[in-house]
Formats: structure tokens, sequence, C-alpha cells
């Protein structure tokens, strides 16, 4: 039986909590606490394979399997956000060239959800604050694509067509969003899809965070499906 193992970020007095599933990169749970976050996971585990599932990978989203917590950070700063400073073990192994090519299939698959998600969208759908408050879908894609870039910049520095891709999305009109963001996401993965060796195993200082290929490839995937989520959520609601 499959074992997945979480690694948790919790902020002060186990407060609001995110739970990383590893094994299948780009996974997340949530909460707010440590023990509704655990109680979501597995909920959190099948979505994703159901997810993984539906655009052809051979996995079984009704499979039994176990979970354990293998670590669970609670000091330090900007807990509970996505990504402690002090990162987790598995963020500073190599990145194998197979691997490479499943986290990229499964982005572009992430990808493809979010541009149909949101390409018939009319304007008011876009630019419509959730009740309560909150971003608007328009300015949750675009929170997306700065916070994808950024990642991406920490690893492999200056990209050829990033900052002009970038800007594109910040002045974008809200109707060409979608084709402007599928730019930026062709200019990112076709310099992920190049990383070099070096570039694929070697740490990448910048302040006090340690970045790795796969550290990046972690908070990309989980952005990406963090807002997937969200969009997909908010949509529902709308229309029931």
């Amino acid at each position: 039986m499959t074992e997945y193992a979480l690694y948790l970020e919790s902020g002060p007095k186990h407060k609001k909590t995110m739970i990383h599933m590893l094994d299948l990169l780009g996974c997340i749970g949530q909460g707010p606490t440590t023990e509704a976050a655990l109680e979501a996971a597995p909920q959190a585990i099948r979505t994703f394979l159901r997810f993984l599932h539906d655009h052809g990978e051979p996995v079984d989203p009704q499979a039994a399997f176990t979970t354990r917590v293998a670590v669970h950070i609670t000091e330090g700063t900007w807990l509970a956000n996505g990504d402690p400073p002090c990162g987790f073990a598995p963020d500073f192994e190599p990145l194998a060239p197979k691997d490479l090519d499943v986290y990229l299939r499964w982005m572009d698959w992430l990808q493809t959800d979010i541009q149909k998600m949101v390409s018939e969208l009319s304007l008011d759908q876009l630019q419509e604050e959730p009740q309560g408050g909150g971003r608007s879908i328009y300015h949750i894609l675009q929170h997306m694509a700065e916070s994808q870039g950024v990642y991406l910049r920490y690893l492999a520095g200056k990209v050829d067509g990033l900052p002009d891709a970038l800007k594109a999305v910040r002045d974008a009109p809200m109707e060409i969003l979608p084709p402007t963001l599928a730019d930026l996401w062709q200019v990112m993965r076709a310099r992920l899809q190049v990383l070099s060796e070096s570039e694929r195993s070697q740490p990448v200082p910048h302040g006090q965070v340690i970045w790795t290929a796969r550290r990046a490839l972690r908070r990309i995937l989980e952005h990406a499906w963090e807002h997937r989520l969200e969009i997909f959520a908010r949509l529902n609601a709308a229309n029931s």
C-alpha cells in the first residue's frame, strides 16, 4: 500500500497549517489548525490523484493509501504560506531528467485546466471580487503568474523573454489575459525544459533561502494547484 509522507508548516500556536505531499509534487492541503489540515489531507491527495488520472496518468484515485507526518515546521518566519525558509529535505535532492519530464507534464495539465476555466469567463466574472473580501479571478491569475516567475528567476537567474512576458501579464486588459498567460507559461516551460545537469542539482542561495530546481518546481506546481482549486471553487459557488 502506498504511503504518502506529509510535510507540515504551521503558523503561531499551530493555527493555519499547510501540508505538502512531496511524493505528489504540487499537491497541498490546508486548514485553520494542524488538526483540520491533517483531517483534510487524504481528500487533498485523492483530489490530486483524480486530476492526474483524468489527464491520463496511470494512478488510481480510489486505491487505499496511508499517510505519515515526516516533518512539522513550527519555528521560523512566514510559516503556513507555502515555503518555509528552511525548506524540506526532499527540496535539496537532485532533479533527475525523468522527474523533470513528469513535473513539466503536470505543469502543462494545470495550465491547460486553468486556461479552460477562465477563457470563456465574462469581464464581469473576471473582475468580480468575492463577498467578504478577496482577490478577483483576474488578480488571482496575475498574482499566480508573478509568483511563478519569481520562483523561476530564483533558480535560473535571468531568463530570456521572462521580463517582457511578466510585464504583459501585469498590463494585460482582462479580455486578453488568458492568451497572455499562455505566452508566459511557454517562456517558463522552454527554460525549465533545458535545465542543465548542474542547474538540476546545485543549490542557489537567494538571501536567507537556498533554492534548487526541485524546490522551484514544487512552488510553481503548488501555486498553480492552489489557485486552480480556488478558481474552481469560486466558479462552482457562483453556479450553485
